[in-house]
């Protein structure tokens, strides 16, 4: 993962689109993540998916979920008074 500031993304946006044709960049704003410079190529991959976040979060297949135990924790359901 790339990242870049603001600032950095500001005074050489050749060398962010050169890293972009490798990977995803990442532009702080702040210190905080606020914007991603993608390839026209991996834009293209990702929007063709034909996927929205719903149906990434709908997902039919059972999934199989074995947590690990934690010992002799035992939990009691909450109560609400």
């Amino acid at each position: 993962m790339t990242l870049l500031s603001s600032r950095e993304f500001n005074q050489d946006t050749g060398k962010a689109k050169r890293l972009a044709e490798k990977e995803p960049v990442f532009i702080t704003d702040r210190g905080a993540v606020s914007h991603v410079l993608l390839s026209v190529s991996e834009y293209e991959r990702l929007a063709s998916s034909g996927k929205n976040i719903a149906d990434l979060l709908s997902m039919d297949d059972d999934i199989d979920f074995d947590p690990p135990r934690m010992g002799d924790i035992e939990f009691k359901p909450m109560e609400f008074d």
